[in-house]
């Protein structure tokens, strides 16, 4: 069960956050560039409003990227130790995906969508449960997914 505030941070220490917020949506995204900077099938995503995360130490490095769409996609990663920590988009710039993977304790991560799967890899064993959406999900409350 998930508690807040929640942590999370790089595999080497050196990069550290807080969030003082529960997740507005928990993804996993399966965009080519999610892939890339995952090294893996799709990269999993605690959606949440970027004024709720917070560095507590150190400060990532940065790639960004124009997409197909035109907006420019900001990954954010530890420089030292290669842990992707961050994503967001100029689409969105009050959301910020947090990997899942840093998170301190992600157990209670529970996709609840799989994004852009028209670009998924053949090889992905995707959960038939988890609804699937070729591209980015429909808005809900007037808000994009950051992916």
């Amino acid at each position: 069960m998930m508690q807040l505030p929640f942590t999370g941070g790089c595999a080497c220490g050196r990069i550290r956050y807080e969030c003082s917020a529960p997740p507005r949506r928990m993804v996993n995204c399966h965009c080519r560039d999610c892939q890339l900077a995952s090294g893996s099938a799709y990269s999993p995503t605690v959606v949440m409003a970027r004024d709720a995360v917070r560095l507590t130490q150190g400060r990532p490095a940065s790639y960004e990227k124009q997409t197909d769409s035109g907006n420019i996609a900001r990954r954010e990663f530890c420089s030292h130790c290669g842990t992707p920590l961050f994503a967001s988009s100029s689409a969105s710039p009050q959301h910020l995906g947090v990997r899942a993977a840093s998170l301190d304790d992600s157990s209670w991560y529970q996709p609840e969508a799989d994004v852009w799967t028209g670009s998924a890899q053949a090889w992905d064993c995707m959960d038939a449960a988890i609804p699937k959406f070729e591209k980015s999900r429909p808005r809900a409350s007037g808000s994009k997914m950051p992916t």
